[in-house]
């Protein structure tokens, strides 16, 4: 089954911790045999209401395939783990799967865009 999960973890967090606690929860999913699809850091962002007096929250975005029974495992992890203010996770159905893979593929062809240099005429 594919999957996606987003979750918030809390600002106060430097750049290496919070990189660490994504790179947690994506070696977490591998681990108990999960494949990773795609995983996005979305940065840090507003939140629509305040969640334990913080007004922003590093949000992170994991699609993955695995079995069903891994999803009660990681909320068990995201509860755990005290850097975690929310997440959703929930399973794609057949659109929710071709959407993503479009939006993956017009990303990709974005970044390449953005990587070639442009080459200028000299006169």
């Amino acid at each position: 089954m594919q999957y996606e999960t987003v979750f918030i973890l809390t600002p106060v967090l430097s750049d290496a911790q919070m990189k660490e606690a994504v790179e947690k929860f994506a070696k977490f999913l591998t681990d108990n045999g999960a494949e990773i699809v795609n995983s996005e850091e979305w940065g840090l962002r507003k939140l629509a209401y305040p969640i334990d007096k913080k007004s922003t929250g590093f949000y992170n975005f994991i699609e993955f395939n695995a079995d069903t029974q891994l999803i009660r495992k990681l909320e068990v992890a995201y509860r755990r783990d005290e850097r975690v203010l929310r997440w959703l996770t929930f399973r794609q159905d057949k659109y929710a799967a071709q959407y993503a893979e479009k939006r993956r593929a017009r990303r990709a062809a974005s970044q390449t865009q953005v990587q070639q240099p442009v080459e200028t005429k000299e006169d």
